[in-house]
C-alpha cells in the first residue's frame, strides 16, 4: 500500500485511523482496554533497520523509494483515545491516529496485535475478579502461551485487578507483584511428603503455602500443620472436587488449631468455576489456562480503520471515509468517546461524538445526566504521553480500570452471555 500509495502522491495526504471493535467478544457485557502503554512504547521504537531493510530489498517486497521511506521512518502523527483501563463497547473509538497515510496505515499490525491480545486477557480477567468476589488471584498461566505473551498477560490481567503474577520477568519490567507455590515434582522429589513439607519450611518459613493434594489430602494438611505449626501460611489445592474439598479442608485445619491458615485453590479455574467456589472457604485463587487465552476469547476483535481523509493541502477540508461492505458497514468521521452517567453514579450509555467539537448530548432518552470524557492525549507530534507508560502507567490504568468499573450497573457482572451492558448512542 505504502509503495503504490508512494506512486499514486497520496502517500503523504494526511488521515486519520480509528480503532474499534464492532462487537464484544464472547458477547460479553462489557470490554476493558488493555496493552494502551505497550502500544505507545512500540511506535515509540518503530523502526525499519538494515537487517529488515536489507531483506525486503533481498526478497523484492517493495522498490527502492519505499525502501528510502522506510529506512527514515518515524511516527510524527499523534494518537488520542480511550485511557489505559477504560471499558469499551461496541463502536467505542478506543485509539484514533492522525498522521500521513503512510506512517500511520503502516502501524496497523503493531497496534492491533498488542490492543487485541492484551483486552482479551484483561475483559477475561476483569470477569474472574468480579466473580470472586474480593477474594485475591493470581495470574498463573505462562506456560499456556507464548514466552512474550506470557509476560504481557501478566500485565493486562493485574491492570484489570487480579493481585499478583507468577511471573518474575513481568514484576521485574512492570512493577506487579510475584508469587509462586512450589509443584507437586517438589514433593515427589523426596523421599515422603513430610520430607518434602521440611524442606520448604526450612527454607522459606511456616508461612509458606504447602501444596496437599500430591498423595491423600487429609493426610497431606495433617502433615502441613505438623511440619510447619499452627503458623502455616496456606494450603493449596489443585484437584478433586473444590467445593467439597475445601470445607473439609477448613474444618480439619480448624480443628488442628492452624485458623489463620489459608485455602488457596487452583486447578483450570475460570471464571464460571470461581463463581461456584463463591460460598466456599477460599482466601485465594490461582488461574492459568483460562485467563492467558482470554477465556475462550482469545482476541478481543478490534479493527483499525481509516475513517477521514484531508483534501489536498494543509488548509482542504476533512472528509469521512467508511466502509460500505454488507455486514461491516463502518461510521466516518473522527470520533470522541464519552460515557453517560446517572445522578446515582451509574453508566447510561457510551456517548460516540462524531466530527463535532462540542460534548452535546443524544438527541433524546436521556435526562439528568453528565457525560464522562473519555478520549485523552496519548502521542503528540510522535512524543507519546509518559504518564501512560512503565510500571507507573500500569498502576494508573489498574487504577482507573477499578473506578470505571464501579460505574455499571449490577447486570454487568452477569457470566452468562448477553447484550452489552451499554447501549452505544452517536451524535
Amino acid at each position: 500500500m505504502i509503495e503504490a500509495a508512494l506512486r499514486s502522491g497520496r502517500a503523504h495526504r494526511e488521515c486519520v485511523f480509528e480503532v474499534f471493535g464492532r462487537r464484544l467478544p464472547g458477547d460479553r457485557r462489557y470490554g476493558v482496554l488493555a496493552g494502551t502503554g505497550r502500544v505507545l512504547e512500540a511506535i515509540g521504537r518503530f523502526r525499519f533497520g538494515a537487517a529488515e531493510l536489507d531483506w525486503l530489498s533481498q526478497q523484492r517486497v517493495v522498490d527502492d523509494a519505499t525502501l528510502a521511506f522506510l529506512a527514515d521512518y518515524r511516527f510524527t502523527g499523534s494518537i488520542e483515545g480511550y485511557r489505559e483501563g477504560e471499558l469499551y463497547f461496541p463502536g467505542s473509538p478506543l485509539m484514533t491516529v492522525r498522521g500521513s497515510f503512510a506512517e500511520a496505515v503502516v502501524l496497523e499490525t503493531v497496534i492491533l496485535s498488542i490492543l487485541n491480545a492484551d483486552s482479551a486477557v484483561a475483559t477475561a480477567a476483569a470477569r474472574m475478579v468480579s466473580a470472586a468476589d474480593c477474594r485475591s488471584i493470581a495470574e498463573m498461566g505462562s506456560r499456556r502461551t507464548g514466552e512474550a505473551s506470557a509476560v504481557s498477560s501478566a500485565r493486562a490481567a493485574y491492570i484489570a485487578g487480579f493481585s499478583a503474577t507468577s511471573n518474575l520477568e513481568a514484576g521485574r519490567r512492570w512493577g506487579i507483584p510475584t508469587m509462586g507455590t512450589a509443584a507437586h515434582a517438589f514433593t515427589l522429589l523426596h523421599d515422603s511428603e513430610e520430607e518434602a513439607f521440611r524442606a520448604q519450611v526450612d527454607s522459606l518459613g511456616p508461612g509458606t503455602t504447602l501444596l496437599v493434594d500430591t498423595y491423600d489430602v487429609r493426610r497431606g494438611v495433617e502433615t502441613a500443620v505438623r511440619v510447619a505449626g499452627p503458623e502455616l501460611g496456606a494450603v493449596r489445592l489443585d484437584s478433586g472436587d473444590l467445593p467439597t474439598l475445601v470445607r473439609e479442608v477448613r474444618a480439619q485445619l480448624d480443628e488442628l488449631g492452624a485458623t489463620q491458615t489459608r485455602i488457596t485453590v487452583t486447578n483450570d479455574l475460570d471464571e464460571h468455576s470461581i463463581a461456584a467456589l463463591r460460598g466456599a472457604p477460599v482466601d485465594s485463587f490461582g488461574v492459568g489456562t483460562a485467563v492467558v487465552t482470554g477465556a475462550g476469547a482469545p482476541a478481543a476483535g478490534f479493527v483499525y480503520k481509516l475513517v477521514a481523509r484531508r483534501e489536498q493541502g494543509s488548509s482542504g477540508d476533512w472528509t469521512p471515509v467508511a466502509k460500505a461492505s454488507s455486514g461491516k458497514v463502518g461510521r466516518g468521521g473522527t470520533k470522541r468517546g464519552a460515557r453517560l452517567i446517572g445522578a446515582d453514579g451509574i453508566a447510561r450509555a457510551e456517548h460516540v461524538i462524531i466530527d463535532d467539537d462540542h460534548d452535546g448530548m443524544p438527541e433524546a432518552g436521556f435526562t439528568g445526566i453528565e457525560p464522562r470524557a473519555l478520549t485523552v492525549p496519548l502521542m503528540i507530534d510522535g512524543e507519546p504521553d509518559p504518564a501512560a507508560l512503565g510500571a507507573a502507567g500500569v498502576r494508573a490504568a489498574r487504577e482507573h480500570r477499578a473506578s470505571a468499573i464501579a460505574e455499571l450497573p449490577p447486570e454487568a457482572f452477569r457470566l452468562g452471555r448477553g447484550e452489552p451492558v451499554l447501549p452505544t448512542v452517536y451524535r
